[in-house]
């Protein structure tokens, strides 16, 4: 069986070292913490007013601020800046927070293309962080697609000598 990195590579396009490239920079020092925010209220406003219905429904039954609070915490906790989101959340557990959401790659390739526009709309952003942030976007995009993906295909395996799927 193969990583859920090694399938985030291969789904996305991106090697795991230059989606871990952000690591070479502590990229909330060098962009700060308004930069972050800024990203996260571009990004989830388009996704907000996104005019594909079945992308909008996914978020749907969620508050829009604490959304893009708990983006932009997590950004600036994993950019090497406080661990805000943490301190308020917990471990962040990636795959487990957007289990309940229908992450496949249609969605993920509608998410990406709206932190694309975000990204690209931000003036505070030079082009090698925004090459570097989105390396790690489309990466973790299919590391949660991947992992929720085997998740599912855990939860659905079938239990020695039982006539239907067991839970794990």
């Amino acid at each position: 069986m193969q990583s859920l990195q090694h399938k985030a590579s291969e789904w996305s396009g991106v090697l795991t070292s230059n989606a871990f490239a952000i690591d070479d920079t502590n990229l909330f020092e060098k962009l700060g913490l308004q930069t972050f925010i800024s990203l996260s209220t571009n990004f989830y406003n388009r996704v907000y007013d996104d005019e594909e219905e079945w992308f909008h429904l996914i978020f749907a039954n969620s508050d829009k601020q604490i959304a893009i609070q708990n983006q932009y915490e997590f950004l600036v906790q994993r950019m090497g800046g406080p661990p805000l989101y943490s301190q308020r959340r917990g471990h962040p557990a990636l795959i487990a927070r957007h289990r309940a959401f229908p992450v496949t790659h249609e969605a993920a390739e509608r998410w990406l293309h709206h932190m694309q526009q975000a990204v690209d709309t931000s003036s505070d952003i030079d082009d090698d962080s925004k090459i570097k942030l989105m390396n790690f976007f489309r990466h973790t995009a299919y590391f949660i697609v991947a992992g929720i993906e085997l998740k599912n295909q855990n939860f659905q395996m079938p239990c020695k000598n039982a006539p239907s799927p067991c839970k794990n």
